[in-house]
């Protein structure tokens, strides 16, 4: 059978089960880069390490318009990144040249990885093109993992990874692109491919717009005034209080939205307040502390 994108999950699944590459391949070869490449993420980590200061990225265009100005702006983050989630990062990255190689060694055409690309004069790096497809490589938990299985990225992406893998894919002329996803708690592999040119697709409407114009209208936006927020806070429960949208719990700006935030620690992970009714009978926390 013919070797596409769409092949690509069993092609991987083969070769670490059979432990046999692709005839085509040079093993030693594949290990040798492999290798230089995992050496090469540790000198960026350790020894050679880089502040980008750019503001406005490619991998970051899809986010919401509030964060965004935030980050442009300099407002001061509610909390820093802690060393466990550096090593997640770290481990993120780890995960990436793995199906790099393992895309390789199944006798996969891998290119362009960190080609540069521009739309609109903001700039980004595309992780690779596989079989000629804009390719992002993404290891995520379980439950972000089943987006990506069912095809619905398009309807629920707080991080904004369609614009990002969109505005790759158009730098290149590129209607179709897409991820291939690992789920790091389990190993389970899958591809999701979007095709702008695909007007029958459930999610036509939500990758199709002009990507190029929402480059322009960011750049434009971070320069004015602040946005309105990008969630409503939501009632939590039955209690009177509310709550932080989940959509803002994860961001690091939330405390500059809702100077009055209190952290209340519950058995599932902290919980952000907006307004307390009813005291909650659980331990609270500063924002800062929060881990």
């Amino acid at each position: 059978m013919t070797k596409s994108i769409h092949t690509l999950v069993q092609d991987i699944y083969n070769v670490v089960q059979y432990k046999r590459p692709d005839r085509a391949i040079d093993a030693e070869a594949e290990i040798d880069k492999f290798g230089e490449a995992i050496k090469d993420l540790m000198r960026k980590e350790f020894t050679n390490r880089v502040f980008d200061s750019r503001k406005l990225r490619l991998s970051n265009l899809g986010r919401d318009d509030r964060f965004l100005w935030h980050h442009f702006n300099n407002t001061p983050k509610s909390d820093k990144i802690q060393p466990h989630t550096l090593l997640k990062f770290m481990y993120g990255h780890l995960i990436e040249e793995l199906l790099l190689f393992l895309t390789r060694m199944s006798g996969h055409k891998v290119t362009h990885e960190q080609h540069p690309c521009d739309v609109e004069g903001i700039v980004g790096s595309m992780d690779c093109k596989v079989d000629g497809i804009p390719i992002d490589i993404k290891s995520c938990s379980t439950y972000a993992f089943k987006k990506f299985k069912d095809g619905t990225l398009a309807f629920d992406d707080p991080f904004g990874y369609v614009a990002q893998i969109k505005a790759y894919a158009s730098s290149e002329n590129a209607t179709q692109f897409g991820w291939l996803a690992m789920d790091k708690q389990n190993g389970h592999l899958t591809t999701l491919i979007y095709d702008e040119e695909d007007h029958h697709s459930p999610v036509h409407r939500k990758i199709s717009y002009d990507i190029n114009e929402r480059a322009k209208y960011v750049q434009e936006m971070v320069k004015g005034p602040i946005p309105s927020p990008c969630y409503e806070p939501v009632a939590d429960g039955k209690s009177g209080n509310m709550r932080l949208d989940t959509g803002c719990s994860y961001c690091s700006y939330k405390g500059a939205c809702y100077p009055n935030l209190r952290v209340f620690l519950y058995s599932t992970g902290p919980k952000f307040l907006t307004e307390v009714v009813n005291e909650p009978k659980v331990q609270e926390i500063p924002l800062h502390e929060v881990t």
